[in-house]
């Protein structure tokens, strides 16, 4: 019998240790060694069983033009870039009960070709459950509830699908390691064998990942490096919306941004964030502002709600949501070091709504005008639209894309929009029928708002 012995691997490269180790000689991350249990005997390695490739010249390699495939969802398609390429394998992941099940079940359901669902974590009862309840009707998805590898490419090989799901990797065992389900090396492993598989027949393949604590996808950090696309799909359970966003992505646009309601039966794409994002019924209180926002290519119009009151206790409070606290708290020393606002002792609450997550530096402008319209108890214009960043100096700086800001402000029916007088270099303004205004620092915009 062989001796069981103890292995050591780093979660975020999968380099391994025969002991544990605080920080990783490879990468250097601090507290990444998990331990595995191994025999002693040699493990064959799933590139064992692989064909051998053979060196060509690059003027000879024949370039085959593959026509995307179109699963039937314009916000999946859009946020891979354009549709599914043939031979990628696609990687998505997510909280527990976020809705990757449920988007990818909605995918199979909708495909107009051969699918093969592989489930390693729900019995085809439960997915027919599933698959009743979202009411989509489909006879072209076929279900196969296993977790060995072999089986499961040997399963692809026989029927031949135009695309694999298979939920999740981390359920996933090959009989050639010797390592329990969810391990660095069974989930290195696995991913590579299913890699060589869709690169060496043309056939897409999406896998669903787990996350840790953290919020990244659980197993080495070498798996997302070994696939074509990387989407995280986001959201609260408090709200129902949901964004499928793109981290890495080699067909396409690693920005781009997809927004999905869910509903009782299912997830419901949205077309126009704009509808959802902004309050339709706008009353005329303080706090409220309305910033130009741009994820990718897609431009889309943001609500932010500020409230600023007195200080109950001793030290004032700071809380943010959907926007960096500490992004919050340098504008707001920007606002009592150049404005001359007394903000030090008074409560700042900020709130995006939609529950929506922005880093783009062009809501800065919102944000400010959003807190000063709180602080003063002055409602701002509701057919006002901001964007601009603030620098530490208090100027205004230009951002990206401001004529795509500017056109979707337009469309949407607003009358103003106030910008940085650096970004309208190359901007037609006659040519616009919204106002646009500009200024070069804060102070401009507080006299001109609120006089």
């Amino acid at each position: 019998m062989a001796k069981v012995k103890s292995i050591f691997y780093c979660q975020n490269c999968g380099n391994s240790s025969p002991k544990w180790m605080g920080k990783c000689n490879s990468c250097g991350e601090w507290n990444s060694y998990v331990e595995e249990k191994t025999s002693g005997k040699k493990q064959k390695s799933s590139t064992d069983f692989l064909e051998k490739a053979e060196i060509v010249k690059l003027d000879d390699v024949k370039v085959t033009d593959f026509p995307r495939f179109s699963t039937a969802s314009q916000e999946f398609d859009r946020v891979v870039g354009g549709g599914i390429v043939p031979g990628s394998v696609i990687l998505i992941g997510g909280e527990p009960g976020i809705g990757k099940s449920t988007l990818l079940l909605q995918i199979s359901l909708r495909f107009d070709r051969e699918i093969l669902y592989i489930s390693g974590e729900e019995s085809a009862t439960q997915i027919k459950l599933r698959a009743d309840r979202i009411t989509d009707k489909s006879s072209n998805c076929s279900i196969y509830s296993e977790t060995n590898l072999q089986s499961i490419l040997q399963k692809c090989r026989e029927t031949k699908p135009a695309l694999v799901i298979i939920d999740s990797i981390q359920t996933i065992v090959s009989e050639h390691i010797e390592s329990y389900a969810g391990s660095i090396s069974q989930v290195r492993e696995c991913a590579g064998e299913i890699i060589h598989f869709a690169k060496t027949t043309a056939t897409p393949v999406i896998l669903i990942g787990h996350i840790n604590k953290e919020g990244s996808i659980a197993g080495p950090k070498v798996l997302e490096h070994m696939v074509d696309t990387v989407l995280q799909f986001e959201g609260d359970r408090n709200h129902v919306y949901r964004i499928l966003r793109s981290s890495k992505n080699r067909f396409g646009s690693a920005q781009e941004l997809g927004i999905f309601e869910m509903v009782s039966g299912g997830l419901k794409e949205v077309k126009n964030p704009n509808e959802v994002l902004i309050n339709k019924e706008r009353s005329h209180l303080s706090g409220v502002c309305i910033g130009a926002s741009i994820e990718g290519n897609h431009p889309f119009l943001i609500e932010i709600q500020a409230l600023v009151s007195s200080a109950v206790y001793g030290t004032p409070q700071r809380s943010s949501t959907g926007f960096d606290l500490r992004r919050l708290n340098m504008l707001l020393a920007v606002l009592e070091k150049r404005c001359g606002f007394k903000l030090g002792a008074k409560d700042v609450f900020l709130n995006i709504a939609g529950g929506l997550k922005i880093d783009d530096p062009a809501m800065d402008l919102a944000v400010v005008c959003s807190v000063l319209s709180s602080s003063e108890d002055i409602p701002l214009d509701t057919e006002m639209v901001l964007a601009a960043e603030i620098g530490l100096s208090g100027e205004l700086r230009p951002v990206t894309q401001l004529q795509k800001r500017i056109e979707e402000a337009e469309k949407l029916g607003f009358n103003c929009i106030l910008v940085s007088k650096h970004a309208l270099k190359g901007i037609d303004v006659a040519s616009h029928k919204i106002e646009i205004k500009a200024f070069h620092s804060v102070v401009e915009v507080f006299e001109d708002l609120f006089g």
